[in-house]
């Protein structure tokens, strides 16, 4: 069947780097957008500095261990031996020299820096915002921006994951914000006029992206990569309509102390936290069992 064109065999092997690969996005979102969120906000209240920054710095740890799972995964894969390719030096070595090798050496290099958050000053926010700014970067080192308009595909993913990042790593100190009488409700209501500028970034580099990848409108429907690049676009969409009504509905209630507002707004992020995840899996699919249509 045509929608089946470029998806590869499915094994324990591969479920298990999906599962690794989402987790590994997880990590290095939190603390991409950790570090994004601290360098837009330096003053924050100290219970919500407090919370981002044990985030980020949990996230960027758990980031690094999740980097040594993906390369042993993938020695497993190309060795063909399963668990035993794990531990195999010539294999990890042969992972190490391969694009993904490159990869997590610029991730790794970002996660340490990004854990620059845990200082206070300029100099320790410059590090953690370069840390981010490598973790994106080595996003294009691997997955389908390897194309033939490399330079294009490279820029367009870069934008497209340090603005989503952006809005992952906001997520928790906004919820901490939204119980703050005194400070929250400026800061939600910052949020919300950036937010409301990046969303367009977000959506014009990952259109973008997604045409250049995938080379014609009649691909997205008729290949296994097109769906699923279908699917992750509705739920982006649905992420930001969510934010939308956030905006628009429930911040505003918080600032004026409307009864209930502060757990809807809670119950609203908790949601989108939910479709972020389906995003991250849907992503992980994508670049592991699909190959651009434009490639084949």
């Amino acid at each position: 069947m045509a929608f089946l064109e470029g998806l590869a065999p499915i094994d324990g092997f591969v479920v298990a780097a999906v599962i690794a690969k989402a987790l590994s996005y997880a990590a290095a979102f939190l603390a991409m957008g950790g570090a994004l969120f601290a360098a837009v906000f330096p003053k924050l209240p100290i219970r919500v500095q407090t919370g981002l920054v044990r985030t980020t710095a949990a996230a960027a740890v758990a980031g690094l261990l999740f980097l040594v799972v993906r390369i042993g995964l993938r020695a497993a894969r190309i060795s063909g031996t399963g668990v035993e390719g794990m531990t195999d030096p010539t294999m990890v070595l042969i992972v190490w020299e391969s694009p993904l090798g490159t990869a997590v050496f610029l991730q790794a290099l970002g996660f340490f820096l990004t854990l620059a958050v845990l200082l206070r000053g300029p100099i320790p926010q410059t590090l953690s915002v370069i840390g981010a700014t490598l973790i994106a970067i080595a996003f294009t080192e691997v997955g389908h921006s390897l194309g033939d308009e490399r330079a294009l595909l490279a820029t367009f993913l870069t934008v497209h994951i340090l603005t989503g990042a952006f809005w992952v790593g906001a997520l928790y100190p906004l919820v901490l914000a939204s119980s703050d009488v005194n400070e929250g409700p400026a800061i939600l209501e910052r949020f919300g006029h950036i937010a409301s500028a990046s969303v367009l970034i977000l959506v014009l580099a990952g259109t973008a992206f997604a045409y250049v990848s995938v080379g014609s409108l009649s691909a997205l429907i008729n290949t296994a990569y097109g769906l699923l690049l279908l699917a992750k676009v509705a739920f982006v969409a649905l992420l930001l309509g969510l934010a939308a009504i956030n905006k628009m509905r429930l911040v505003p209630g918080i600032a004026t102390g409307v009864p209930g507002a502060v757990p809807a707004f809670r119950h609203s992020v908790m949601f989108e936290a939910c479709l972020v995840a389906l995003i991250l899996l849907a992503t992980a699919t994508l670049t592991s069992i699909t190959t651009p249509p434009i490639n084949l």
